[in-house]
């Protein structure tokens, strides 16, 4: 009867272990708050609601992807990485936002290392 227990108790466990795991996997990268505000602003992607959760729409020629609700948030940090890998860059203490003719939109002044350390680690300036 205790090893039926055991059993039990162990699978339990292990359902849990694995519900946890897939939910860390799921959460977006941690992010500066002020940049990833500024960026925003200028980034082509946005959410929409829908009555199944979020798609994301491009503002450039309103293309949707519907990817899962688990996959939403991980799908639009891929999007911008890419957006950014184009139109981003670092110049001494400024983060230089540029248009679609490499035209400077706007820039962003780089106010702490953690900013830049953000900027290295998620776009990879």
């Amino acid at each position: 009867m205790k090893s039926k227990k055991w059993l039990f108790v162990a699978i339990i466990f292990a359902a849990m272990v694995m519900g946890f795991l897939s939910m860390k996997r799921a959460l977006p990268e941690q992010q500066n708050e002020r940049m990833a505000k500024e960026i925003k602003l200028y980034s082509p992607y946005t959410f929409e609601k829908r009555i199944g959760g979020l798609t994301i729409v491009d503002k450039r020629d309103g293309r949707k992807e519907k990817p899962s609700a688990a996959e939403v948030y991980l799908r639009m940090d891929e999007l911008n990485k890419e957006w950014g890998a184009k139109h981003l860059r670092v110049e001494n203490s400024d983060l230089i936002i540029m248009g679609y003719n490499n035209q400077t939109v706007v820039k962003v002044f780089i106010q702490n290392q953690d900013e830049r350390d953000y900027l290295h680690h998620f776009y990879g300036l």
